[in-house]
């Protein structure tokens, strides 16, 4: 049962993070900058944490030993956002996306040498099928230009990214005597803090942080803050929470699924053959990982058949 919530969670995680560009996109055509697209976002998500925690009753404490790990987490949350939109200046979007979505290699990598999680040979074939969705979804064969530079700049947002589950994963969904003494509310909560104040530093340090167009973009902001950002970041830590880090990152797979649903149905956007592809590959991708027990049960069983069956020979 925690398995089938795992998945569910990792599921809603990415098909919400998937709907950025439905809220995102009007923004930036009314003229506001990533950065203060990005310090409204975390700030009102943050304040509708704060209300929800309040309207629960839940405590807002920190331990002191936890503050370190909260930052922490707030910084690669936040440098995983900063150096994915700086990379959108050296390359498409769609290379860029396609890169970024290496996360899941560098989440196995780190399971694997730090914390000696061993990992499937579905579960890399997935991951193998999951990047290769997200290529045919993302890149135009007249997009592929790339920057040395940007190349680094991406896959540094990928890996900070990587390091955010990783950390969740050992801190909240391990069974270490180190781990968050904190549900995943709260924890997002001080994660949302954390990140809101970084982008207005950063926001300071360029132009400043620009006022809400209109009432639209307010509505647009708010939607931003709710949907894909409280939603999906408190589902994440569940989805990690009871599945670990390695598959919920593969499951991050339906996010660009989203994306391009969105602009098919809401821009008009074009469905082409490779975007039918790269939706078959992801959906085999993800129907492996949620299978991937089962799968594995039903060929040790045809190998014991088949060993049974040479002996009897």
């Amino acid at each position: 049962m925690n398995n089938l919530k795992g998945f569910a969670f990792g599921i809603l995680t990415s098909a919400t993070f998937g709907l950025i560009p439905l809220f995102t996109l009007p923004l930036m055509a009314k003229g506001m900058q990533f950065d203060s697209i990005l310090f409204y976002r975390f700030l009102f998500a943050a304040l509708a944490l704060a209300s929800i925690m309040a309207a629960k009753k839940e405590s807002f404490h920190a331990d002191k030993r936890d503050i370190p790990v909260l930052i922490l987490l707030g910084f690669f949350y936040t440098a995983s956002a900063m150096f994915l939109f700086w990379g959108y200046n050296f390359m498409s979007a769609g290379i860029a996306t396609t890169l970024h979505f290496t996360y899941p290699v560098f989440v196995t990598l780190i399971m694997l040498l730090f914390f000696r999680e061993k990992t499937s040979w579905i579960t890399l074939m997935a991951i193998v099928l999951a990047i290769c969705g997200v290529a045919r979804l993302s890149i135009g064969e007249e997009e592929i230009r790339l920057s040395a530079l940007g190349v680094f700049i991406v896959l540094l947002s990928a890996l900070g990214y990587a390091l955010y589950i990783t950390t969740v994963n050992k801190f909240l969904a391990g069974g270490s005597t180190s781990r968050l003494k904190m549900g995943g509310r709260k924890l997002t909560f001080y994660v949302f803090v954390v990140s809101t104040a970084l982008f207005a530093i950063k926001a300071g340090t360029n132009q400043g942080i620009q006022p809400i167009p209109d009432s639209m973009s307010f509505v647009n902001l708010i939607l931003l803050a709710i949907v894909p950002t409280v939603i999906s970041n408190i589902t994440l830590v569940l989805a990690v929470h009871n599945i670990g880090g390695t598959l919920t990152a593969v499951l991050g797979a339906v996010e660009p699924i989203t994306a391009v649903c969105v602009g098919i149905l809401v821009f008009s956007e074009p469905f082409t053959p490779n975007l039918a592809v790269g939706i078959l590959l992801i959906i085999i991708a993800v129907t492996m990982i949620i299978l991937s027990k089962s799968i594995q049960g039903t060929l040790r069983k045809l190998y014991r058949k088949a060993a049974h069956f040479q002996v009897s020979k």
